[in-house]
């Protein structure tokens, strides 16, 4: 398959978070005859029952690998092209560039290169599970080059992510007589809106940290005084992220509990001469995959339309993709 049929192939294969298996046997047995005919090896590494990630190597010491993961967001929408782009779910998120990976890889080894593996993980769209698995079993790489949309730019550095509840309690009562009762939802309101007034972080090279309210819940009727209600908070950070825990906790103060549920650092990242630069403001793996050396971040697409219904890559992007992936293992390897 060229680069185009494999996005393709690999985009038809739903494989929404916690539903990867189908998707990891197709690679294992994709890079399977590959491993044989260069003398390499390829196994599925167990994450989570029915979830692996697959891990291909040709020759040692271990300079570089090329690393995305298989699972997506849902939902599932199977391929279609035009004469310019392939769209479908994952196609740039990170389909189009396990693919664009791969055909780097036979490039490689075609010309004669050794000292480079594949790791593809699952999980990276919900809690890394992969990348955790795989941390611990570091391979000993120099360098791993991790895949995301970045339009075919390194990253300066990727943002990190924090995340928490504020939840509030109240007294139920009857919505005629309010004063009997304390609403949860009045509280909620107004952390929330104390939150929103905070002034948040900057960077001058990585710009703000940004703060997104993800879901509200709370209250039994409209006649009745609430007596719970919750918001789930998650900001994008440009630093560390000690400071900013302590000042939205006395912002809260007694109006609600804070929950902090999962924290991601920011992260600084490598480049490379000759390569142009943009700033993440996405969290990837690359916090998670510890043991496979220094992280890079480079991969086809645009994160504007990951997620979206209407996803899609540039096949230029994914044929430029091939290209930059050599030079960047020859590069890291040498």
């Amino acid at each position: 398959m060229n680069v185009f049929e494999l996005t393709r192939a690999l985009v038809d294969i739903e494989s929404i978070t916690l539903n990867e298996e189908a998707a990891g046997n197709f690679l294992y047995d994709y890079l399977a005859p590959l491993a044989a005919r260069f003398g390499g090896t390829v196994d599925r590494v167990e994450a989570e029952p029915r979830r692996f990630n697959v891990f291909a190597q040709w020759g040692e010491p271990l300079a570089v690998t090329l690393s995305t993961h298989i699972d997506t967001v849902p939902p599932f929408f199977a391929s279609s092209e035009s004469a310019t782009h392939i769209f479908g779910r994952g196609a740039c998120d990170a389909k189009g560039i396990a693919a664009a990976m791969i055909h780097a890889v036979e490039g490689l080894l075609a010309a004669g290169e050794r000292g480079f593996g594949l790791l593809f993980v699952a999980g990276e769209e919900r809690n890394s599970a992969g990348a955790y698995r795989a941390a611990r079993d570091g391979r000993g790489s120099r360098y791993i080059v991790n895949g995301e949309p970045t339009e075919n730019k390194l990253a300066l550095g990727s943002k990190g992510a924090l995340r928490y509840e504020v939840a509030a309690s109240g007294k139920m009562a009857h919505s005629a007589y309010p004063e009997l009762g304390e609403s949860a939802i009045d509280k909620l309101v107004e952390a929330l809106h104390r939150l929103h007034a905070m002034k948040l972080p900057e960077d001058p090279e990585v710009g703000a940290c940004t703060k997104n309210v993800g879901s509200i819940q709370g209250g039994r009727a409209p006649n009745v005084i609430s007596d719970f209600s919750k918001a789930d908070l998650f900001y994008r950070l440009v630093g560390p992220a000690d400071e900013l825990r302590r000042e939205i906790t006395e912002t809260v103060g007694e109006l609600a509990e804070v929950n902090f549920t999962r924290e991601t650092p920011f992260l600084r990242l490598r480049t490379l001469d000759g390569l142009p630069t943009m700033v993440a403001a996405f969290t990837t793996d690359i916090p998670s995959l510890t043991n496979w050396g220094e992280p890079l971040l480079l991969g086809p697409g645009s994160i504007h339309v990951a997620h979206t219904e209407g996803e899609y890559v540039e096949k230029a992007q994914l044929a430029e993709a091939v290209e930059i992936y050599c030079a960047m293992a020859k590069k890291l390897g040498s």
